[in-house]
């Protein structure tokens, strides 16, 4: 079976009542996926399912998490993303391992 590759951003798609194409930046490091909390509000994702404690550049938060779907390459994923403010990011959406896990994709650097 052939695996799908991405690069290191990728065009997916947020799917919650609303959808909308966005980049996101693909982090094998990461090991949740995330998404900016004012895209995560328009797209009506959630309810808020849990909480998890996330350790980033910024410190160790608590940070809510919701259900949501995602279209990578053309495979939809239904996964848990913590929010966080990423207003100050490039990218509104992190793509971690728990998706990239699941998709069975794999990553190539120099793909654009």
């Amino acid at each position: 079976m052939e695996r799908p590759v991405l690069g290191l951003t990728e065009k997916i798609k947020l799917l919650g009542i609303k959808q909308e194409e966005v980049m996101a930046r693909i982090d094998s490091g990461a090991t949740a996926s995330s998404v900016d909390i004012n895209l995560a509000q328009r797209l009506n994702l959630g309810p808020v399912t849990r909480k998890k404690i996330v350790k980033s550049a910024s410190g160790v938060k608590e940070r809510p998490m919701v259900e949501a779907k995602v279209k990578i390459n053309g495979i939809i994923i239904r996964e848990e993303f913590t929010l966080a403010d990423r207003d100050h990011m490039t990218y509104p959406v992190l793509i971690g391992q728990n998706i990239l896990k699941k998709g069975k994709f794999l990553i190539d650097p120099l793909k654009k």
